[in-house]
């Protein structure tokens, strides 16, 4: 409008970040390691051999697959985004380490995974739990995972009895592997930055492979960390666990009678139902009010009366989770299944 003052607008900022003409989806967990000197520090500290196959999950645009690529005999990349998995061919054909990347397309938790020495990984940090139990499970034995997680997710991994981040997640991580801490890693050293810092942990699957059952073992962890900084006698007075505990207690003497004089171990290894609900899901605690009732002095009779005797025998009764061990948890598993009590 003549004599008037013409506003400028400003220009809105994209949502998504670029590399290479790609745009970054946050909501896909696409945060791109920018920074030369951290991918240089996370591969010396992989300890990657001339002769290793690497596997690397959610590679991007491929500025860490190159380090790898340098250091090992071969990189396996796990890669969903099908215009990650073009910006990786191209960047790399006609170089000479074409015939050592070999590029998967699809989602790694429903890929079988081929066999590989070690994994080195910036990962969707929402699939952390899931990809690291897969891991743990693989069929094939490798050295060890060096992972990028979100800072709280890795500290739940490494954390200890008395920590305040101490948990389900510690607890069972723990169990199958060595873990320890090897970077703190700020939120600007990726492309986009993500809202929290990160941190690289280093994986070492146990050899050999504890003798637990895996759903037993998941199954009471759930049951023990409802609330960790409660007693455990009171989290196994709770209505909720005691119906749990007697309904598979009855199933397990039903398959006992059935299998007219069979042992007690040949039906232990039974699957009674599935109440670990899987090792990837949340580690949060229990936030339902119901969880917290618990049976009066006169109610589950002998068989609360049966459950609370373990945990006296053992002398567990006033202990809390976010104290015990990984040998103490696995010494009351123990005593349960001796008396006939199981989780799974």
């Amino acid at each position: 409008m003549a004599g008037g003052k013409i506003r400028k607008e400003k220009a809105k900022a994209p949502s998504n970040h670029y590399q290479g003409g790609i745009s970054f989806h946050k909501s896909k967990g696409q945060h791109i390691l920018k920074n030369p000197l951290l991918v240089d520090s996370i591969v010396q500290k992989a300890g990657i051999k001339s002769t290793d196959v690497i596997l690397e999950i959610g590679p991007g645009t491929g500025n860490l697959t190159k380090k790898l690529l340098e250091a090992g005999k071969e990189v396996i990349a796990v890669e969903l985004d099908s215009r990650m998995v073009l910006e990786l061919q191209r960047r790399f054909q006609g170089t000479p380490y074409s015939n050592r990347l070999k590029v998967i397309q699809g989602d790694v938790l429903k890929t079988e995974l081929p066999r590989f020495d070690i994994c080195v990984a910036n990962i969707p940090y929402q699939i952390s739990s899931p990809l690291t139990f897969k891991l743990l499970f693989h069929p094939t034995s490798f050295r060890c995972a060096v992972i990028m997680y979100q800072r709280e997710f890795a500290m739940r991994l490494v954390a200890q009895p008395g920590d305040n981040l101490y948990c389900r997640l510690s607890v069972n991580t723990q169990l199958y592997a060595r873990v320890s801490h090897l970077l703190k890693v700020g939120k600007n050293n990726f492309r986009p930055p993500p809202k929290v810092d990160s941190s690289v942990v280093r994986i070492e699957p146990r050899k050999p492979q504890p003798q637990v059952n895996k759903k037993e073992w998941d199954g009471f962890l759930r049951v023990c960390f409802i609330r960790k900084n409660k007693t455990l006698g009171s989290i196994f007075r709770q209505k909720s666990v005691l119906l749990m505990l007697e309904k598979n207690f009855k199933t397990l003497q039903a398959v006992l009678a059935s299998l007219n004089g069979g042992s007690t171990g040949e039906a232990a290894g039974m699957d009674l139902g599935d109440q670990s609900m899987g090792m990837e899901d949340d580690d949060n605690e229990m936030d339902d009010d119901d969880d917290d009732v618990e049976m009066d002095a006169g109610q589950g009779g002998e068989f609360k009366e049966k459950v609370m005797n373990v945990l006296k025998e053992g002398g567990f009764e006033e202990k809390r989770s976010s104290k015990l061990s990984q040998q103490e948890f696995l010494y009351l598993l123990s005593l349960f299944n001796k008396s006939g009590i199981h989780f799974s």
